[in-house]
């Protein structure tokens, strides 16, 4: 009775080049979401925002210059025409 079961492992073919590509491709896809999720969670260190502030400093004279110098917009009226029946 006993010699009548079979206990050998099943056959598996080797997995092809395409097989083994989409695997490590799910998993590479599946840690850059890991990623991308943890860094909504994770908030920001507060010396990284404070370190780039400075290192650009506007003064309120300096953005309204700039405002005025830059090139103005020149609105032409539109041609009306009437729709030829």
């Amino acid at each position: 009775m006993a010699s009548d079961l079979d206990f050998s492992p099943p056959e598996v073919p080797e997995p092809t080049f395409l097989e083994n590509l989409l695997r490590y491709g799910l998993f590479l896809g599946a840690i850059f979401q890991l990623i991308c999720v943890l860094a909504i969670i994770v908030p920001i260190p507060k010396s990284y925002e404070a370190e780039a502030e400075p290192s650009e400093p506007r003064s309120a004279e300096g953005t309204r210059k700039s405002k005025a110098t830059g090139p103005s917009t020149s609105k032409r009226p539109k041609k009306e025409t009437k729709k030829k029946r």
